[in-house]
């Protein structure tokens, strides 16, 4: 039986992330160690002297795996099973949507990855396209379906040790919200829903949010914004290299 999003985690303790929190976000290139940032949020397959070498200035990490998306570049992309194997994720070559009904065929791999992120030392998961409902992905996937897979992620997670953020997604901030740990946004103040986002804020829960420069965003609203109700936002390429634009 598929856990719900309301069941009891597990008493143990992981990283609780607060608001305020500075922060860093690559996915792509060698990983730039002199970002001054308190957390970095970076790939699961990243070194392990990288990890190291973040630890020791006191930084907690935060690991990035795509939940909702098979990626052919990954080392275990062979034990994905065909049939849970979607249409072509467009924008993103070597991608295909995931049928996340099917927790029974997905779970072996993802517990593989989060036993992964754990021996690695990373306090925390980003699970990436976790807001997959309504996407042409080639299932018949329902709100419901998103919900009940992200209630197993969050218990998954949270059983490891794991703190874990909720990605976009702001439909599910009500439901969420007991099991997720912080939040990560894309674009959510050029789309105007950045405020759905507040009640992790108003638990004590950081957001981290990031722009994208191929938006024309108003960056410096966004951090009046940011400022008036303790969001980190930073200025990012859509590739995520190192590249960092704060707020002053």
């Amino acid at each position: 039986m598929t856990p719900s999003l309301s069941s009891t985690s597990p008493k143990l303790d992981w990283w609780h992330a607060s608001p305020g929190l500075t922060w860093q976000w690559q996915l792509d290139q060698a990983i730039d160690t002199s970002v001054d940032a308190q957390v970095y949020d970076i790939d699961l397959y990243t070194d392990r002297s990288i990890i190291d070498e973040l630890h020791s200035r006191g930084v907690k990490l935060i690991g990035y795996i795509s939940v909702g998306s098979w990626e052919d570049k990954r080392p275990d992309a062979d034990q994905f099973p065909e049939e849970v194997l979607g249409k072509d994720y467009v924008g993103w070559p070597g991608e295909r949507w995931l049928d996340i009904r099917r927790i029974d065929l997905l779970a072996p791999i993802l517990r593989s990855r989060l036993d992964l992120c754990a021996a690695k030392g990373f306090e925390a998961v980003e699970p990436d396209n976790i807001q997959i409902a309504g996407n042409d992905t080639g299932f018949p996937l329902t709100y419901a379906d998103q919900l009940a897979y992200a209630g197993w992620l969050a218990e998954e997670a949270h059983s490891r040790g794991l703190a874990i953020g909720l990605k976009n997604a702001p439909e599910m901030v009500a439901e969420a919200l007991p099991l997720f740990d912080f939040a990560i946004t894309e674009d959510a103040f050029h789309y105007n829903w950045i405020e759905a986002m507040l009640p992790f804020v108003e638990a004590g829960k950081a957001v981290f949010a990031a722009e994208y420069t191929d938006m024309d965003v108003n960056f410096e609203a966004a951090c009046q914004w940011g400022r008036s109700h303790n969001i980190q936002f930073i200025l990012k390429n859509r590739i995520l290299t190192a590249f960092r634009q704060t707020c002053p």
